[in-house]
């Protein structure tokens, strides 16, 4: 049972809000991501009582910790599980896949779009859906509370936040993406969905300025009222609730192939907005016994700059590398993990509040912020992190490809594998086992992937990494709107004039 009650990062007061208002929310109305100001904690047998669990079993014991049963019955949540991982083309859901005795690769590639993200997506789409029935049951057409979601993307959380949310009842969603910084296949999957309840913007600038203008949309509070504005983005609190469950999974499936629970277990994680690894902190805070997580960043690397120095700062312009999903300068999930770094200090959560607002509002004003020497170390017990070139993902991806059974990584994924590599170089033999998490299915990235193993004797894209589902997207009609400004006021216009 939870009693789990939620709060805003940079709130300075004491305001609790349910779970569905946090997820119907997404962004609190002082800018700050919601959070649970008390992590809850894994019951002491749950080795030996969960480590036989399916994926979906686990998922509910998970969630149920952090969700009211008044909120959802147990009944309800498990309807919503399954019908979340029916969409999946594999068994486990999340498998992991050995490449030799010290790296396995959790293949988190499985759902409908080919991306880690349809395994929160999937839940959060659903739970859009069952929260506005619910709440518009029997009520006349116009009272109906109607969700207008709109979110950013660099590539992959588009495709599945509209995999995740086409054809569901009073929800529209708009995608903003930045013209030419994303790969055809992820264009063609979110752009080929003919469900009418589905927009795509395509924004000329970056994926930061698209991430920008949802934060702006976000705090206009009279577009939001008129519109019922709802997030999509790793920023929504359940996003980063779905991606606990596969820390769990992987690590029992890990109990079960290496016949060794003494073993130490680090997580690998390819990281852009931060939602993937913050799950992994979750997950660890809760009890699970991780040794450490690694931030494993491409040469937009925010997150590994600040570990090194305390200072987060936006840098220059971000950088267009072989891995587009990582390419950000701001990660909008770090500031979850500050306001835990923040409350460590003090102990006092209106206080770490205070602190992370103040931080954010240095960050807005000169680009920058940096941290205590404390606050640093109490990262680093969690935390490590490198940062990868992009011919370091180019030489990883052949010789994975070379050396392990022709196995093909995406190149986000193979900013992973290097860094836990160079770990496990630099481990000398010590006893510990990595798990690095395989954020895409190759197809999403052909260029990056033809530009490592073109020139490789007997390989084939067509043959060996593009499945037909995919292949068959290029035939098919596109429906995209072309914004031509990276303008707050234009795109606001725009999703106006498709609601109507």
């Amino acid at each position: 049972m939870s009693s789990t009650a939620y709060r805003s990062t940079r709130s300075a007061s004491a305001d609790a809000h349910s779970f569905e208002e946090v997820v119907l929310k997404g962004l609190a109305s002082d800018g700050g991501l919601f959070i649970p100001s008390k992590v809850p904690q894994l019951p002491a047998d749950f080795i030996n009582t969960w480590k036989d669990l399916s994926f979906n079993e686990l998922a509910f014991n998970i969630m149920r910790l952090y969700i009211e049963s008044s909120e959802i019955s147990d009944a309800e949540l498990k309807e919503l599980i399954s019908k979340s991982y029916s969409t999946f083309r594999h068994e486990d859901v999340t498998p992991i896949e050995k490449i030799h005795d010290k790296l396995y690769l959790l293949e988190l590639f499985h759902g409908p779009t080919y991306a880690f993200k349809d395994v929160a997506l999937q839940f959060v789409g659903n739970l859009f859906e069952f929260f506005l029935q619910r709440k518009n049951a029997n009520l006349p057409e116009e009272q109906k509370d109607k969700l207008t979601v709109v979110g950013a993307t660099s590539g992959d959380t588009g495709s599945a936040a509209i995999y995740g949310l086409r054809g569901k009842k009073d929800v529209s969603v708009f995608i903003l993406y930045p013209t030419g910084r994303i790969s055809d296949i992820q264009e063609a999957q979110m752009t080929t969905v003919p469900d009418a309840n589905v927009h795509t913007l395509s924004v000329k600038g970056t994926f930061d300025d698209c991430q920008d203008i949802v934060k702006q949309i976000f705090g206009d509070a009279e577009f939001n009222k008129k519109f019922h504005i709802g997030a999509v983005n790793s920023i929504n609190w359940a996003r980063i609730l779905a991606q606990q469950t596969y820390y769990f999974y992987s690590y029992f499936q890990l109990l079960k192939k290496s016949g060794n629970d003494a073993t130490k277990v680090r997580f690998v994680v390819p990281s852009g907005n931060f939602g993937d690894i913050l799950a992994g902190y979750y997950a660890k805070e809760m009890g699970l016994p991780v040794d450490k997580l690694i931030i494993a960043t491409n040469e937009n690397d925010i997150l590994d700059r600040f570990l090194k120095s305390g200072e987060y700062a936006k840098g220059a312009d971000v950088k267009a590398t072989l891995s587009p999903a990582m390419d950000i300068l701001i990660s909008s999930n770090f500031e979850r993990l500050l306001w835990y770094l923040a409350r460590n200090q003090t102990g006092d959560d209106l206080q770490a509040g205070a602190t992370v607002a103040q931080w954010f509002a240095d960050l807005k004003t000169n680009g920058s912020f940096k941290v205590s020497d404390a606050i640093i170390a109490d990262a680093k017990k969690d935390f490590d992190s490198d940062r990868v070139q992009d011919e370091e993902i180019s030489a990883t991806i052949t010789e994975t490809y070379q050396k392990y059974n022709k196995y093909v990584l995406d190149p986000h994924t193979a900013v992973g594998v290097k860094v836990a590599s160079d770990n496990i170089a630099r481990d000398n033999g010590a006893d510990v086992t990595y798990v690095s998490l395989s954020t895409a299915h190759p197809a999403k990235f052909s260029d990056a992937v033809d530009k490592a193993l073109g020139g490789v004797e007997g390989y084939s894209f067509e043959k060996e990494v593009l499945p037909q589902e995919l292949k068959e997207l290029s035939s098919q009609e596109r429906r995209i709107k072309l914004i031509d400004q990276a303008d707050v006021e234009v795109i606001k216009a725009a999703i106006e004039e498709l609601l109507k």
